[in-house]
């Protein structure tokens, strides 16, 4: 016996020196890890110039740029920007603007031209797509323009972008923007607002011109690829009805010929556009914003989001490696065609709308008149469950569901289809599994009779497939993974996983 615990705590002092050996290299590691860590700071700090004559320092911005003052104008940036004041002042010839015009007034006619020359457009985001819309809309005509952008123009950005050039890198995108259009419509007034879109800065920054008469915006250009600002400025411009429209994602596209303009709620095959419209839908809004998409599919071959190193995940918080928090860190391929190409559609179809020029442009769905009907066939199927379990008068039953809860989960949880077969016509919304109280309408609040039901309770079938699920499942008592296999029950949790994810938001 004494043999055995000898050798039981010879074990243990064998595994407690590995694992204190184990700590003692983890902890040298890290230590040297951080010493060099701290001699590369020390020598990045001392190759940098004390701030004297020779080395003269500026302070940064909010968003870590170098301030304006640091890039020394040439003499032609002068020399614009002098045109450019009296320009913009009245001292320019009509003559000239009118016959730098003059293609474009040929087109639309002079009194649309007019129009287009009074009105006052907002852009944000003036990376690739933003860049080229305002580009275009000033070469047109638009002669108020506001841009809203925080980043810097980069050399990985010059692939795509509209004007930025070499000695642009670094600078603010929407000084760069205006330095080299002005010397192309030195007459337009532009308003430059380097920052970040913000919610609650939406009354300021979509202010009406400060100039003259104080003109309210006439349209709103969404160019941002930041889904949280993207759908807080789309929710701002409709509930305060501001004409918006969208650019949705062009990364990874490379087929012009599949660019559409449509209502968003026909925007398919794109990731961005499908984020954006389940987060609108999720706050009450299915459609009624024109947006610019394409419909070319991802397959074998093409262009992916591209995953961030290993050696990124093996140091922790990727969140940081973002330009600012909850900002994209990983990098999305683009062709330069495809942004310069979106950015043009958004510019035509604002001066269209902006001038009265004939034009069409795709509605939604229109499928009111479906969910309706899908919302009717909920209510009475939950009144005729609870009729059969004997629970009290159900007519009249109250559901916590409504019409736009119904195009939610139809068209962006189960993307239009049957869970079961796939097929996308003649649906039914009815609970995956029997409630564990039962069918009972809820009485709590005296008269008041309403079914206890969430949205992740329910599931898309047709009608064939509903009236089989409700006889064998609802009624029938058995689970749903006794009458389905693993394919369509391991789709409904998938389902089910998003809506619970995407729920912080409704």
């Amino acid at each position: 016996m004494s043999t055995w615990i000898q050798r039981q705590i010879a074990s243990h002092q064998i595994v407690a020196t590995a694992v204190l050996t184990g700590i003692a290299v983890a902890g040298t590691i890290v230590g040297a890890q951080a010493i060099r860590r701290k001699v590369a700071v020390e020598d990045l700090k001392s190759s940098i110039p004390d701030d004297d004559e020779e080395h003269h320092a500026e302070r940064l911005t909010d968003f870590g740029a170098a301030s304006p003052s640091a890039w020394p104008p040439s003499k032609e940036d002068e020399r614009v920007v002098v045109l450019a004041q009296h320009a913009q002042q009245g001292d320019y010839d009509e003559e000239l603007i009118n016959e730098q015009l003059t293609r474009t007034s040929s087109f639309l006619t002079p009194s649309r031209l007019s129009e287009l020359r009074s009105s006052f457009v907002i852009v944000v985001g003036v990376g690739g797509v933003g860049s080229h819309c305002t580009a275009t809309l000033v070469r047109s005509g638009v002669s108020m323009i506001r841009l809203i952008d925080f980043d810097q123009v980069t050399l990985s950005s010059l692939n795509r972008h509209a004007v930025a050039t070499l000695a642009d890198v670094g600078t603010p995108k929407v000084r760069c923007m205006r330095k080299r259009l002005e010397a192309v419509v030195p007459w337009v007034r532009w308003e430059c607002l380097n920052e970040v879109w913000r919610e609650d800065q939406a009354e300021r920054l979509l202010r009406p011109w400060a100039e003259g008469v104080g003109r309210k915006v006439d349209y709103v250009v969404d160019a941002i690829d930041n889904i949280d600002s993207k759908v807080a400025l789309l929710k701002y411009c409709y509930e305060h009805s501001i004409k918006v429209i969208s650019s949705m994602g062009a990364g990874c596209k490379s087929d012009p010929s599949k660019i559409s303009v449509g209502d968003i709620s026909t925007s398919v095959e794109d990731p961005l556009s499908k984020s954006t419209r389940r987060r609108l839908r999720a706050v009450g809004i299915a459609e009624g914003i024109p947006v610019v998409f394409s419909t070319e599919k991802p397959g074998p071959g093409k262009a992916q989001l591209l995953p961030l190193p290993e050696e990124e995940f093996q140091r922790g918080k990727v969140g940081e490696l973002g330009v600012l928090p909850d900002f994209r860190a990983r990098i999305l391929p683009v062709l330069g065609t495809m942004p310069a190409l979106f950015g043009q559609v958004v510019a035509n179809f604002v001066m269209l709308e902006i001038t009265g020029y004939p034009h069409e442009v795709g509605g939604g769905k229109a499928r009111g008149k479906m969910y309706d009907s899908v919302l009717g066939a909920l209510q009475g199927l939950e009144e005729r469950l609870a009729r059969t379990e004997g629970e009290g008068d159900a007519l009249g039953l109250k559901l916590p569901i409504t019409k736009d809860d119904v195009g939610y989960l139809v068209e962006e949880v189960y993307r239009g289809k049957s869970v079961v077969s796939g097929l996308p016509t003649r649906l039914a919304l009815i609970r995956w599994r029997a409630p564990k109280g039962g069918f009972g309408p809820d009485t709590t609040w005296g008269g008041q009779k309403w079914s206890r039901m969430a949205l992740k309770d329910l599931v898309c079938m047709t009608k064939d497939e509903a009236a089989a699920h409700e006889r064998e499942i609802l009624r029938g008592g058995k689970r749903p993974e006794e009458v389905y296999d693993d394919r369509v029950v391991q789709l409904v949790d998938r389902r089910m996983a998003e809506e619970l994810a995407f729920e912080q938001y409704r």
